[in-house]
């Protein structure tokens, strides 16, 4: 991570690869718009790791396996083990816990026993430095390395880890390799190197220009932070529950601490690809970089996770394929980008076919509880070679031909105790026996529709009946979600159109013309590396 000027340039590495301004396309990268499936990380990536949406897998909270109770159903890393790739996890790919039948998922996914830091066991101590000289369990945690238990930090455990994988593989006559890299922050605690703040000057940070709970957001649907509030830091001062706004001081602080936080793990990531090209793996091996859900930082005076809104569940989706993306005819062109609709349970389809591996089943049936591979998404591998295509042609335009071919919509949700946020139970994370109503979350390319419906958690299914509260936003003329427009009459027939789409559900979105397409590969690669955040 250099030494620069620009005040809001603190992704170097990803930037090189996929994003604004004029980036250096020898990593030859591609980045589109995703959604997940809820705003939580065990049921995130259970989804995407297994393919299936939360409503197929039961898990909305971090208190069940889905092989004892949904199905015993393939993951993705597995699918790559069957069928001769070296798999190994570095760092939180499953969720640890329950979720994940306290083993990641042993023996099933991993060719070897999964790699967690052994400074990951400090995570909740009384680390970050404060003003009086003591040490607390903060929020906002800038901390010099070398005096931490452990002298080091779990992602530069997990950096070393890797790297020591990458060069075993370069002078190995192994399998091909699919090795997953989950980095940790910007994950609460904000715990990184102090020098990563000095990339982000607090006079440069600015709040949002609407960081209050907008008036006609259902009470329903917010998101209290309660995991925020047990930071000592936060707890000190002092704000109302459930509304009460951070002071805005602080607010601005804890934002410098998230950027802080993204410019570690970013520089993480370049010395990562760095290693690739060292061992000289790079030109052979698939790269995709996700997160597992999105964070705000007081977009509606709201912070953390937790909500359907845009900020929590759009989340990056950077690629690089050998061969595709990385095509010399325009290497020295811009990033690849495409506006089309995708969800993180298209990665497993996508992959597999990048790879050449045995087609998964299109398409899993209704009910799904004995099938243990097929998929709840598709491969974008069509939306990727178009990009491509307008890229070599030289046109930057929409290519919406393929828009209206491919999905409509996307689709997320989150669940609620009661109409009202709570600590007990917490409305933030409630146990699948606290559940009493979803919100369910329609993204189309202009609009995002949500209903909130009475949930029956004993058979896993909305009542759409009663409909408890809509919310809609017109990107178009509201990208950050401010105005809630569901109840204006001008607005009825939209929202009629858009409840039926929401209640068709996922399986009419799709692009019809795509659920026969007959996947053949035309890539090769030695190795994957899968770094999710």
């Amino acid at each position: 991570m250099k030494d620069r000027k620009k005040p809001r340039t603190w992704t170097d590495s990803l930037d090189k690869g996929s994003k604004r301004k004029k980036m250096d396309m020898r990593f030859g990268t591609w980045n589109v718009k995703s959604m997940y499936k809820q705003a939580l990380c065990a049921p995130s990536r259970n989804s995407f790791l297994t393919s299936r949406r939360p409503d197929t897998l039961h898990l909305y909270d971090f208190y069940s396996y889905w092989r004892e109770v949904a199905g015993n159903f393939t993951t993705l890393p597995q699918y790559f083990k069957e069928n001769g790739y070296h798999t190994k996890a570095i760092g939180k790919i499953f969720h640890p816990g329950i979720s994940s039948n306290w083993s990641d998922d042993q023996p099933y996914s991993w060719s070897e026993a999964p790699y967690h830091p052994p400074t990951q066991h400090y995570k909740e101590a009384s680390v970050c430095p404060q003003a009086d000289g003591t040490f607390g369990r903060n929020l906002v945690c800038p901390v010099e390395v070398r005096f931490q238990p452990g002298h080091s930090l779990p992602d530069l455990q997990s950096l070393d880890e890797a790297t020591k994988f990458l060069q075993a593989q370069s002078s190995a006559t192994l399998s091909p390799f699919f090795l997953a890299v989950g980095f940790h922050k910007p994950h609460v605690p904000l715990k990184y190197p102090v020098k990563y703040r000095e990339l982000h000057p607090l006079e440069s940070i600015h709040l949002p220009s609407a960081h209050w709970r907008p008036s006609a957001l259902p009470t329903v649907a917010w998101n209290p932070w309660t995991d925020l509030r047990e930071r000592e830091d936060v707890a000190a001062l002092n704000v109302s529950f459930p509304f009460g706004p951070m002071p805005d001081d602080y607010a601005r602080l804890v934002i410098q601490s998230y950027y802080a936080a993204v410019s570690y793990i970013d520089d993480l990531v370049g010395q990562l690809l760095s290693e690739l090209r060292a061992v000289g793996l790079f030109n052979s091996t698939i790269v995709l970089l996700i997160g597992d859900h999105g964070w705000s930082m007081a977009e509606h005076g709201e912070w953390s996770k937790y909500s359907n809104f845009e900020v929590s569940v759009r989340v990056p989706f950077i690629l690089h394929v050998p061969g595709l993306t990385d095509s010399i005819r325009f290497q020295r062109k811009e990033y690849l980008s495409s506006s089309a609709l995708v969800e993180l349970v298209d990665i497993f389809p996508t992959l597999v076919e990048l790879t050449g591996l045995p087609v998964v089943p299109p398409l899993c049936p209704v009910n799904s509880s004995l099938v243990q591979l097929c998929t709840e998404g598709i491969s974008i591998g069509p939306v990727v070679e178009d990009a491509v295509f307008r890229k070599v042609q030289g046109t930057e335009a929409r290519n919406r031909h393929l828009e209206q071919k491919w999905k409509t919509g996307v689709f997320s949700q989150y669940p609620r105790p009661g109409l009202f946020p709570t600590l007990k139970p917490n409305s933030d994370k409630p146990r699948l026996k606290q559940i009493k109503v979803m919100g369910y979350s329609l993204r189309t390319s202009r609009h995002r529709y949500t209903e909130w419906v009475l949930f029956d958690r004993k058979n896993f299914k909305p009542d759409w009946k009663y409909v408890i509260s809509r919310e809609l936003y017109d990107h178009q003329v509201d990208p950050e979600e401010n105005m809630n427009i569901a109840d204006r009459s001008v607005m009825s027939e939209t929202v009629r159109a858009l409840s039926m789409q929401l209640r068709a559900g996922w399986r009419y979105s799709l692009p019809k013309d795509m659920l026969r397409r007959n996947y053949s590969s035309k890539y090769y690669n030695d190795g994957m590396l899968l770094q999710g955040g």
